[in-house]
């Protein structure tokens, strides 16, 4: 719920606009609502209170992982994603209270990999190409 700073914000934004264009008294009134929901979103980002977009905890899952700034489900989170947040990986992970080596990918399809490249067992190979 917007407090009444944001709201009185809200109100005189909505003034001024009215004041430039002829408006009717429900699209003030959704303005208003409009503004009010922008500025407390912003306030709430520049205030370091933004809030999840899911429990982070839960956000690493079986098979997608929930990104906490947006929602948006991934099997694999991207820098490229990160970026249009503004993150690095080290920086959202810090942000959120996630552990440093905690890997940004379903946790099936971390699971997957490991048990590929163990049955691939690169390793060996690599010690007979050099004898």
């Amino acid at each position: 719920m917007p407090n009444q700073e944001i709201i009185q914000q809200a109100l005189e934004i909505a003034r001024a606009q009215a004041g430039v264009r002829p408006m009717t008294a429900a699209e003030v009134a959704t303005y208003v609502a409009e503004v009010a929901q922008a500025l407390e979103s912003t306030m709430d980002s520049e205030c370091g209170t933004a809030t999840p977009a899911v429990d982070p905890k839960r956000s690493i899952g079986e098979a997608y992982v929930t990104c906490l700034e947006c929602g948006k489900k991934f099997k694999v989170m991207t820098i490229r994603h990160l970026k249009t947040h503004g993150l690095t990986a080290k920086e959202y992970k810090a942000k959120w209270g996630l552990k440093k080596e905690v890997s940004l990918a379903a946790k099936g399809l971390v699971r997957m990999r490991r048990k590929k490249m163990q049955e691939m067992r690169l390793w060996e190979r690599r010690g007979l190409k050099g004898e």
